[in-house]
């Protein structure tokens, strides 16, 4: 429809200035006005007319829709900026800087879902943990997660805190490691109640919530997802 209304506008007035042009020459030239150049005049500025406001009028709906669009999309596409390729060599990259061994990722397959496009991963370092993310429709990461199955006493230790570690380098390019156990310590991991078998601590850095928490007294679950 944009095409047909500008093609009205401008053909009809075209052809307006062309009749305006030759009554004014006929008016000169004293000759008696027609009456087909009055009628043919007045009907090509009508169909500009019609042409212009139909322009006009489309405009205004496209920049209408665009304002009215729904908040729940633009939060879709939200999340870590990062696609799974990215997220992968920045943690391997973590892992060999810091030397923090036991932990590398060597693949990460999305899982496609029906759900609008979006999908999941997940990587299992050993048998008592695993890492899975969710993907957004352009293949970005929305959020990711840390699930760990042990003795709750002791949550800290081993490879879960350097995991938790890692990935909070992940998610920070200007992080040192001194500064993702700053994100540990405000999250509470390094306080006297994370050894409850009941436990959730939460901080919130440069746009992403970091959540740990502890359930059914052996589920430890480490999330990063965009702050609300």
């Amino acid at each position: 429809m944009q095409y047909l209304f500008t093609a009205l506008f401008i053909l009809g007035f075209i052809a307006f200035l062309g009749f305006l042009v030759l009554m004014i020459l006929s008016i000169r030239k004293g000759n008696r006005l027609p009456i087909k150049y009055i009628i043919l005049t007045t009907a090509c500025f009508a169909i500009a007319s019609i042409g212009l406001y139909g322009i006009l009028t489309l405009s205004s709906n496209s920049n209408q829709s665009e304002i009215d669009q729904p908040p729940s999309s633009q939060i879709e596409l939200s999340g870590l900026h990062m696609t799974t390729d990215e997220f992968k060599n920045k943690f391997n990259g973590a892992v060999g800087k810091y030397r923090l061994n036991g932990l590398s990722i060597t693949r990460l397959d999305i899982q496609d879902s029906s759900e609008q496009g979006s999908g999941a991963f997940e990587y299992i370092f050993n048998d008592e943990l695993r890492l899975v993310g969710v993907v957004n429709a352009d293949r970005s990461i929305q959020e990711i997660s840390l699930y760990a199955t042990g003795d709750p006493r002791q949550p800290t230790g081993g490879i879960l805190l350097t995991a938790i570690a890692t990935l909070i380098l992940t998610t920070n390019n200007e992080y040192t490691y001194n500064d993702a156990q700053d994100v540990i310590q405000d999250i509470g991991l390094l306080d006297h109640d994370v050894n409850q078998s009941d436990f959730d601590g939460a901080t919130v850095r440069n746009g992403l919530e970091y959540r740990f928490s502890i359930q059914d007294h052996d589920h430890s679950t480490f999330e990063i997802t965009v702050a609300k």
